[in-house]
């Protein structure tokens, strides 16, 4: 039997806000989950993780100490994969929940085999709560997700459509790559994902690409393979 590409698709939490930039847009939601259902459909395994910054953003503030920001992080990004997953389900789609760390009777505890196992019957599962440890994001989380669940592929939906040589918001002439190695992202220190992540990423040799939210059809053409930003090659 053919193995089933599985990819890992990290969502901003900004992207879930839409134009309101804070908590939850429905509309924006359900264009993704229609996107999502397609590809399951289509025959892909889809595990999700969604950054917190519609909620929180830690390091911007000062008068909280690091450890607790980053465990309010956690936790809003908690409140979005339950948000996300119910609405998933509620269109149609199966999925389960899993978190990093205890949450009550709200989502399960990470467990790789049971993951497996809900990915293998066509679930789309979402991984929440990042690492589970201060001082890490949700890149990291996503890129030890990826690489525990054996993924084909991350895929990075932005509000900028690719990985450029400079910030393109604040330098008109920058260069978007249409390829670039982990290594040239790791010395150039180009903020695709963050440093950490970027190295786990180089040991374990796994690809990404990054592209933008906003494309018609963006995600699900990327599940498809069809990269319209930037490949991240290993």
């Amino acid at each position: 039997m053919e193995k089933q590409r599985r990819v890992l698709l990290k969502l901003s939490g900004e992207a879930l806000a839409g134009e309101k930039k804070t908590g939850f847009d429905e509309e924006t939601a359900r264009q993704v989950a229609g996107q999502v259902k397609r590809s399951v459909e289509a025959g892909i395994q889809v595990a999700i993780v969604i950054g917190g910054g519609n909620f929180w953003r830690g390091r911007s503030s000062n008068a909280i100490d690091r450890v607790k920001a980053d465990q309010i992080g956690m936790l809003a990004t908690v409140m979005n994969c339950v948000y996300v997953s119910s609405l998933f389900q509620y269109l149609g789609i199966p999925t389960e929940v899993f978190c990093a760390f205890e949450v009550g009777g709200i989502v399960k505890l990470f467990s790789k085999e049971e993951a497996e196992a809900a990915l293998s019957a066509g679930k789309v599962v979402f991984f929440a709560g990042g690492t589970g440890h201060p001082y890490f994001s949700t890149d990291t989380g996503v890129v030890l997700r990826a690489v525990e669940m054996g993924a084909d592929e991350i895929l990075l939906a932005k509000a900028v459509d690719g990985v450029y040589d400079s910030d393109p918001k604040t330098n008109p002439q920058a260069k978007k790559y249409e390829t670039i190695s982990i290594e040239e992202v790791v010395e150039q220190k180009l903020q695709v994902i963050d440093l950490a992540a970027s190295i786990l990423c180089l040991e374990n040799r796994m690809p990404m690409a990054v592209f933008g939210l906003d494309g018609e059809d963006s995600i699900y053409q990327a599940m498809m393979g069809n990269i319209t930003g930037t490949r991240v090659t290993v």
